[in-house]
């Protein structure tokens, strides 16, 4: 529906969730910011959805934060309103990065402050060749760190380049964004969904609980302090896989040359 803020279709195991304010230019009012959050809170619940695309209407991806869309009723402070604020934007990335499922991001046109640090909380993007993405909190007297920024680019693409656009505020094309690994791949616009959408194929073709544990290895292995702790997370993890059905399935498949048939068991 026009009204509603993010707009959700199933393809199988697959769901895309569309940002639908374009005529807004997809900026973050309250109505989109906790239709994200609860979407990405209630995903921990949801074994039946394995991926998930996002992707947004209209000319651009987010432009950011749309502060006329943030309403004080009076009965909170300066201070606090802008807490709350700040706080539900943060639980959407936030629960971006908790959920279980892989994450795909399809980027177009503008992704500025908000909108940069939602693609950033994704595990995979790719873009159309128009995408421009900027940390633009410092545009407006703000700190160049916001919603994650400075805890995602650096991981992303080191420090001196993340420090480059923090510290500007300037804008990131495709172009420079694929050439340093923040963006997978560029593709036509017409052809941005179906990619994103072979991407997600590929990912639950594998076992459920396999994909799921990856995500959060990954998640985990970002902040270890060293090789062993990365490798406890490992070594946990695929003990707990050999001890599944879906193991045996993944084992018996590849001896017999046929696609598994996997029952997250």
């Amino acid at each position: 529906m026009a009204d509603d803020p993010i707009l959700i279709e199933s393809r199988g195991a697959i769901e895309i969730v569309s940002l639908n304010r374009p005529e807004a230019l997809n900026t973050f009012d309250e109505a989109l910011t906790f239709a994200l959050r609860g979407y990405f809170t209630g995903l921990a619940e949801r074994l039946d959805v394995r991926v998930v695309i996002i992707r947004a209407e209209g000319r651009a991806f987010c432009a950011g934060l749309d502060l006329g869309g943030w309403q004080n009723d009076g009965a909170r402070g300066e201070v606090q309103h802008y807490w709350r604020l700040q706080r539900a934007v943060a639980g959407v990335l936030e629960a971006m990065r908790a959920c279980p499922q892989p994450i795909v991001a399809l980027g177009h046109g503008a992704a500025c402050g908000a909108g940069f640090s939602l693609l950033l909380a994704s595990d995979v993007r790719y873009a159309a060749p128009d995408l421009r993405m900027n940390a633009a909190y410092i545009k407006v007297g703000l700190g160049g760190c916001d919603l994650g920024c400075s805890y995602f680019l650096p991981r992303l693409v080191g420090a001196s380049i993340a420090s480059e656009y923090i510290l500007t505020g300037r804008f990131m094309t495709a172009d420079k964004a694929l050439s340093c690994g923040l963006l997978s791949q560029i593709a036509a616009p017409e052809d941005l969904l179906e990619t994103g959408l072979a991407l997600a194929r590929e990912m639950i073709a594998n076992a459920p609980m396999g994909l799921r544990l990856s995500k959060d290895a990954l998640n985990r292995n970002l902040d270890a302090r060293s090789l062993a702790d990365a490798m406890a997370v490992e070594d946990r993890q695929q003990v707990m896989l050999l001890m599944s059905e879906d193991f045996s399935e993944g084992v018996a498949a590849f001896r017999e040359k046929r696609p598994p048939r996997y029952r997250d068991r």
